[in-house]
C-alpha cells in the first residue's frame, strides 16, 4: 500500500491539493476587508472579495446618504465601473478605496440648498404680511362693533382699510413658496379675502343700516297717523262755527 494514503484508503490532508479559488460555488467565498476613505471619514465594510464596486456602493448609501448614481470609487487612483469585481481589479483585504461625490450630488445638494433658502425667505414673508393683517384684522373689527351699536364709520375709513388689505393681497402673491410655505400662503390669502368680503357688508350696513330704516319707516308712519288724525277733528269743529257766526252777524244786520 503506497505511503501516499492512509490505512483507510484515503488521502491524507496534507497531500490533498489545493482547492482553486475560483473553483466554483461549491465553497465558501473568501471575505476581505475594505476601507473606504471618504472625506474626513472612514468606512471599513468585510464582503466577499468577488463582490463587484457597484456592491460596495449599495453599503455605502447608509454610511453616507449618497446615492449609488452619486458615488465615484477609486482604487490606485483609477475611477472604477460598477460592475468590475474587487479581486478581478487586484483590490485585497485591508485594501483602500477612495470615494468622491459625482456631479449629481452636487447639483442635488445645490438644489435643496436652494429650495431650503425659499423656503425660509417665504416664512419670514408671510410672517410678516400676518403681522400687519392682524392689524386690519382689528380695525375691522372695531368698525363692526361700531356698526353694531348703532354708530356711523367714515367712508374714508373703508376705502383705505380696502387698499390696505389688496396690498397685503398683493405681496402675497409675489412670495415665492414651496411645500409647507405654499400652504400658509394660501390660508393667509382666504384670510384677506375673507377681511375683505366683510368690509364690504360692513359698508353696506354703514350706508343703510338695516336698523335705523326700521325706526325711521315706523316714526314716519305714527306722525302720517297723528296729522290724519287731527285734521279729521279739527274739520267738524271749524266748519259749524264759521257757519253760526256768519249766520249771528246777518240777522244783526
Amino acid at each position: 500500500m503506497s505511503n501516499a494514503t492512509d490505512s483507510a484508503g484515503k488521502i491524507p490532508p496534507e497531500t490533498r491539493p489545493a482547492e482553486s479559488d475560483s473553483g466554483g460555488d461549491s465553497g465558501p467565498r473568501p471575505t476581505i476587508k475594505i476601507n473606504v476613505m471618504h472625506g474626513s471619514s472612514q468606512h471599513e465594510f468585510h464582503l466577499p472579495a468577488q463582490s463587484t464596486f457597484g456592491d460596495v456602493k449599495k453599503l455605502l448609501v447608509n454610511k453616507t446618504g449618497l446615492e449609488p448614481v452619486e458615488q465615484r470609487l477609486f482604487f490606485r487612483g483609477i475611477e472604477k465601473g460598477d460592475n468590475l469585481h474587487l479581486h478581478l481589479e487586484g483590490v485585497k483585504d485591508k485594501s483602500k478605496l477612495l470615494l468622491l461625490e459625482g456631479t449629481a450630488s452636487k447639483e442635488r445638494k445645490l438644489e435643496e440648498t436652494r429650495k431650503q433658502n425659499v423656503m425660509s425667505k417665504a416664512f419670514e414673508a408671510i410672517a410678516g404680511v400676518r403681522a400687519e393683517v392682524d392689524k386690519l384684522s382689528n380695525r375691522v373689527t372695531s368698525i363692526e362693533v361700531a356698526i353694531d351699536g348703532g354708530n356711523k364709520a367714515s367712508e374714508k375709513e373703508f376705502l383705505v382699510l380696502t387698499e390696505l388689505l389688496m396690498s397685503q393681497l398683493l405681496k402675497l402673491d409675489g412670495i415665492e413658496a414651496e411645500g409647507e410655505a405654499k400652504l400658509q400662503r394660501k390660508a393667509e390669502v382666504n384670510r384677506v379675502q375673507n377681511l375683505v368680503d366683510k368690509l364690504d357688508s360692513l359698508k353696506a350696513r354703514n350706508a343703510n343700516p338695516f336698523s335705523n330704516s326700521s325706526n325711521a319707516v315706523k316714526v314716519t308712519t305714527q306722525w302720517e297717523t297723528f296729522d290724519s288724525g287731527m285734521e279729521s277733528l279739527d274739520a267738524p269743529s271749524d266748519n259749524p262755527s264759521s257757519t253760526k257766526v256768519t249766520q249771528e252777524w246777518e240777522r244783526f244786520d
